[in-house]
């Protein structure tokens, strides 16, 4: 399967979970995959298993102007993107009472600021090569209301508010914008949680109608759905990936 030959996708957050999935499937898919993330070591163990040519760019997203800068960079190293995938995020659990603003402002610029202006700095590209693909990963605490990560969520919620609005602006661009909200995902965040709290995995499972977690690929199959020509008429979407946690009544596994 080789549907984006000679496309040149982005995907930050590319060095592990759900960015690194992602990575591998635009790759396999014949993109050349331009992979950002903090950690130098693990985006380069990724772009070493790639046949693309992928090219490694090393980016912090927290500070002021960093969405930005790091447009300017890629589009400095590969002139111009067709497919953006904005992986890069916190999680971020605070209640009420506990959050400051100080955290308020982290977990915004990272997941809401630094998400947009990376997109509207690659987005002219995307429009002089005729059109592209922008693929925001949010999540399913915008479409539910979790427990304590009331700012999380709202960085979700205006991903996807932002999605439905960029779609508006740009699809006579040609340009699709598309989000996708993970449900729970097995990737390194769950990993200690899911080793050292008995039961955890079964009664989480209890709350999802297809009674199993996500992995990385459940997800980078429906980033790579959005980045071909297969959603060629979607766009201002918001997708549930999730096993039907967020919208779908779940029962209990029965054991016997």
């Amino acid at each position: 399967m080789n549907e984006l030959n000679g496309r040149i996708a982005v995907v930050t957050g590319a060095s592990r979970g759900i960015g690194e999935a992602s990575a591998r499937a635009l790759d396999a898919a014949g993109a050349r995959v331009v992979l950002t993330g903090r950690t130098v070591a693990d985006l380069e163990r990724v772009a070493a298993e790639l046949t693309h040519v992928p090219i490694v760019l090393a980016a912090d997203l927290a500070p002021p102007g960093a969405g930005t800068e790091l447009a300017n960079r890629i589009l400095a190293a590969v002139g111009g993107v067709d497919i953006l995938v904005n992986n890069a995020g916190i999680p971020m659990r605070r209640k009420p009472d506990e959050l400051s603003e100080e955290d308020f402002d982290l977990v915004f610029s990272i997941n809401v600021r630094s998400l947009l202006m990376l997109t509207l700095g690659l987005g002219p590209s995307m429009a002089e090569r005729g059109g592209g693909s922008v693929i925001n990963i949010s999540s399913i605490a915008s479409l539910r209301g979790p427990l304590g990560r009331v700012a999380y969520a709202g960085t979700k919620g205006a991903v996807d508010a932002m999605t439905r609005a960029l779609a508006a602006d740009w699809g006579a661009h040609g340009i699709r914008v598309n989000a996708i909200c993970p449900g729970l995902i097995a990737t390194a965040i769950w990993e200690g949680d899911r080793q050292n709290i008995p039961g955890l995995i079964e009664r989480l499972e209890d709350g999802i109608a297809l009674k199993r977690w996500g992995y990385g690929d459940d997800v980078a199959d429906v980033v790579l759905f959005f980045a071909s020509d297969a959603s060629r008429y979607v766009t201002g979407e918001v997708v549930a990936v999730d096993g039907g946690m967020a919208r779908v009544g779940a029962a209990p596994r029965r054991r016997d």
